[in-house]
């Protein structure tokens, strides 16, 4: 029963930093949840056809954002990855720069080479594999282009 609490705490903090995020700027508390660096990413609900927004931790590949899709170690694929993998087009917000992206599953090379820098953000990151019989997905956002 604690589970659907959780989520739904969960998913009422992500919407009062999403209000937050916008509202600031990505300005103090908003913008880091830890050490971690937050954006917000912003993809069409593969159901409804919406507009969804999330903040994430993410860490940065060259011109390329990287983000994990965690789920806080649950054993489902979290929401946004899901309507990414239905619709890669999407758009990140960090501070008050927003740009288009394209989402991509990071090849088992990549993951190797950008999971450590990953977990020196948000070390949190090993504990959610531990707890989960699940691949956790690296995603790199890619700029988007034409």
């Amino acid at each position: 029963m604690a589970r659907p609490t959780n989520r739904l705490v969960i998913s009422l903090m992500s919407k009062s930093h999403v209000f937050w995020y916008r509202m600031l700027g990505g300005a103090g508390l908003t913008g880091n949840f830890g050490r971690g660096p937050i954006l917000l990413l912003t993809m069409t609900g593969r159901k409804s056809g919406e507009p969804r927004t999330t903040p994430l931790i993410y860490g940065r590949d060259g011109d390329n954002v990287v983000v994990i899709a965690s789920n806080n170690g649950a054993d489902a694929d979290p929401g946004w990855w899901k309507n990414l993998k239905s619709n890669p087009d999407a758009t990140i917000q960090i501070k008050r720069e927003t740009r288009r992206v394209r989402a991509e599953q990071a090849t088992p090379e990549e993951k190797a080479r950008l999971w450590p820098e990953m977990t020196k953000v948000y070390p949190a990151y090993d504990d959610y594999v531990k707890r989960t019989s699940r691949e956790v997905p690296l995603v790199i956002l890619k700029p988007a282009t034409g």
